[in-house]
């Protein structure tokens, strides 16, 4: 039960941590704030309002009151009035008291009040102190035992008479009405938060979803599993960043296979040499120099190899970098040039230029050497001296083509495409002929400039190898570069 309670409060406690619940606090918190910002203003200027009516109310009464005075004539005899009292008593049957409020008369000694209208504060000492102690007209609040009130008042004389007329408004029962109206809102407004509380909740949970599926997933990854991605189906920031993570997943779940492969590569590849060369110096005689040497050219060979396949490993490796590119504007037709420059040197051939562009394109200069070398180092592998070996490019507009043909005994048709697979050799070459990565560094080349290379036959016999790249719409320099001549 112990492990249960700490359990579900380690929950909570990471709930309450959680960016949804601070998003839905602050939510709350500025909602709350707004909300009690806006009840506050509207219930002062209400407020200030009711007291403005009541004022202009009072002021009415009083208005009224001085006009009867001035004009007012005794209804019983047709006269003026002779005595407060009884002009006190036409008054206050005349003068009918709004709501909430009442009127009254002071006399000396006496209190008048409207037929049916007496209240306590009509007595309450107190208050007739307040109001008749002024000698001219006042105003102000007075708390009495039926509430708070606010009052005016007119002193008169008439002969030695002195009195005082008293307008009072109870200013309590407004209020109350506004009090109420406000208590109103504050339940509505508690509801409401409530409601807000739970719909930001749930639509926080929604957008920030794809922040869990984050974490979760980046929880569930290992070396061994880099397959696990996030569903983002969204079009905004949060999904955006799902979406990011995803990609950097697909590029580390690439980065992890291309290290996987080229250490099976390199496991396969190097297997055999160290094979040989523990074999080889665990039958070694020491004492037989003949025998000696004979082991000691073998194992060096060996080694060459393993060194040879070793940096063909290391530049298929580097194939699936971005930076396995350096693009720049190059003159194709002086790079066919160079490229037979560099073959004669690999074996005595019937080197020729079939063909020869003098195109511009967008690509490395370095790298289609490379392929173009490797193509002419494989044809002098399966060609005589007798035979022919041609290099050539054209183009198109949009695509340069670069080939390779010899006259050699070319390759099945059967084995077109599988001879560009690493470790694959066409049929009858035996494992001396090389490690069988050569043709997939030129495949590497060709694809990462967005073209392809593909085996056919020669016409005559023989096999040719053309590379296909993308020309870039590459622009042709205002002064061309001087083509050096040929001597074939």
């Amino acid at each position: 039960m112990t492990g249960i309670t700490l359990s579900a409060g380690g929950r909570l406690s990471d709930l309450t941590r959680s960016v949804r619940a601070r998003i839905l606090a602050w939510v709350l918190l500025l909602t709350a704030v707004g909300m009690a910002g806006a009840a506050g203003t509207a219930y002062g200027l209400e407020r200030q309002r009711i007291d403005v009516r009541i004022e202009q109310a009072l002021a009415q009464e009083v208005s009224e009151f001085a006009e009867f005075r001035r004009s007012a004539v005794d209804p019983r005899d047709g006269g003026q009035f002779t005595t407060l009292e009884r002009l006190f008593e036409v008054a206050l049957r005349r003068n009918v008291a709004d709501h909430h409020q009442t009127l009254a008369a002071y006399l000396p000694g006496r209190t008048l009040s409207p037929a049916g209208g007496a209240v306590a504060l009509h007595s309450d000492p107190v208050f007739r102190a307040l109001v008749t102690g002024s000698p001219g007209p006042s105003s102000g609040a007075y708390t009495s035992p039926d509430g708070p009130v606010r009052y005016s008042t007119v002193p008169m004389t008439l002969g030695p008479e002195r009195g005082t007329f008293v307008v009072v408004y109870f200013t309590g029962p407004e209020r109350a009405e506004l009090t109420e109206v406000f208590q109103i809102y504050s339940a509505v407004a508690v509801a409401a938060l409530a409601v807000i509380a739970v719909v930001g909740w749930l639509a926080a949970g929604r957008l920030l979803r794809p922040i869990r599926d984050v974490r979760q997933t980046a929880q569930q990854i290992s070396e061994s599993d880099l397959t696990r991605r996030i569903v983002a189906p969204g079009n905004d920031d949060v999904s955006s960043l799902a979406r990011t993570f995803n990609a950097m997943l697909d590029r580390l779940e690439e980065a992890f296979a291309t290290q996987r492969r080229f250490l099976d590569e390199a496991g396969h590849e190097l297997r055999t040499p160290i094979t040989i060369v523990r074999g080889h110096l665990e039958l070694l005689n020491p004492a037989d120099a003949e025998e000696t040497a004979e082991v000691r050219d073998l194992l060096l060979d060996e080694l060459d190899r393993m060194s040879r396949s070793v940096e063909d490993l290391i530049v298929l490796a580097k194939a699936e970098r971005p930076d396995f590119l350096r693009p720049d504007l190059v003159d194709i037709g002086r790079l066919t040039d160079h490229v037979l420059d560099k073959a004669r040197a690999l074996g005595e051939r019937g080197w020729r230029i079939d063909r020869r562009t003098e195109a511009w394109a967008v690509a490395d200069a370095q790298r289609l050497t490379q392929a173009l070398v490797q193509l002419a180092e494989n044809a002098v592998k399966f060609t005589r001296p007798q035979d022919r070996v041609v290099i050539g490019s054209s183009s198109d507009g949009e695509v340069v083509r670069l080939w390779v043909s010899d006259t050699g005994p070319g390759i099945a048709a059967a084995d077109a495409d599988r001879i560009f697979e690493r470790f694959e050799r066409g049929r009858g070459a035996g494992r001396a002929d090389g490690s069988g990565l050569g043709l997939a560094i030129v495949r590497a080349i060709a694809e990462a400039h967005g073209g392809s290379v593909r085996c056919h036959a020669t016409p005559g016999g023989g096999a040719t190898f053309e590379l296909t790249i993308p020309q870039a719409a590459a622009p042709v320099p205002a002064v061309a570069p001087q083509r050096e001549e040929v001597v074939l």
